[in-house]
């Protein structure tokens, strides 16, 4: 298992449409897992946040996200087959752009299909900040980020300033995790 490098906004790779997996079961699929679990789990422990990653943010082009929420979750060649007719807005962050924050729309209910690591197809329903995490997610698998979607009158805001606003709700982790040291220019990025 390795922890990588997350790519950010400006990488090409963020923006290639990702390859659908042929062979859920293979080791290959299995090691782009492990290696995306132990890289959210290491951003989880150094940050305290973080929920999904997407197999791009690691550098691989294909069509894999992990879930760290209640349970691990493996979702291969996922797709999102319905959309609810109520949508909502949230300020969206990201591992691939941590100092900015995007005001998006999403819808609020979706029915889901992937394989799991099996092979086996599943569906699921999904509704609130789960629907919007997914949608976040399989947006990276197509090439889109939530600096592609803004919505709102002032759809961007810069970590530093949500911070100070929100400091007391402590939803982006801890201090240290809101440094400049991840700081990507934002000049030509959106």
């Amino acid at each position: 298992m390795t922890i990588h490098r997350i790519r950010l906004l400006g990488d090409p790779i963020l923006r290639a449409s990702c390859e659908p997996i042929t062979k859920p079961k293979s080791t290959a699929v299995r090691v782009i897992l492990d290696d995306l679990r132990e890289t959210l789990r290491d951003w989880q422990s150094r940050f305290g946040s973080g929920r999904a990653i997407a197999a791009p943010q690691i550098g691989a082009p294909v069509r894999i996200v992990c879930v760290e929420m209640d349970k691990p979750w493996a979702l291969i060649n996922p797709e999102i087959l319905d959309i609810g007719n109520e949508d909502f807005t949230v300020w969206d962050d990201c591992f691939s752009f941590p100092n900015l924050l995007v005001q998006v729309s999403r819808a609020y209910r979706i029915r889901l299909r992937y394989q799991n690591v099996k092979g086996e197809w599943e569906e699921t329903e999904l509704e609130g900040d789960r629907a919007e995490l997914l949608q976040h997610e399989i947006d990276h698998l197509d090439g889109v980020l939530a600096v592609d979607r803004p919505h709102g009158v002032d759809p961007f805001c810069l970590r530093e300033e949500w911070n100070r606003l929100h400091a007391s709700d402590g939803r982006f982790g801890p201090p240290e995790a809101r440094t400049d040291s991840f700081a990507t220019p934002l000049t030509g990025l959106l």
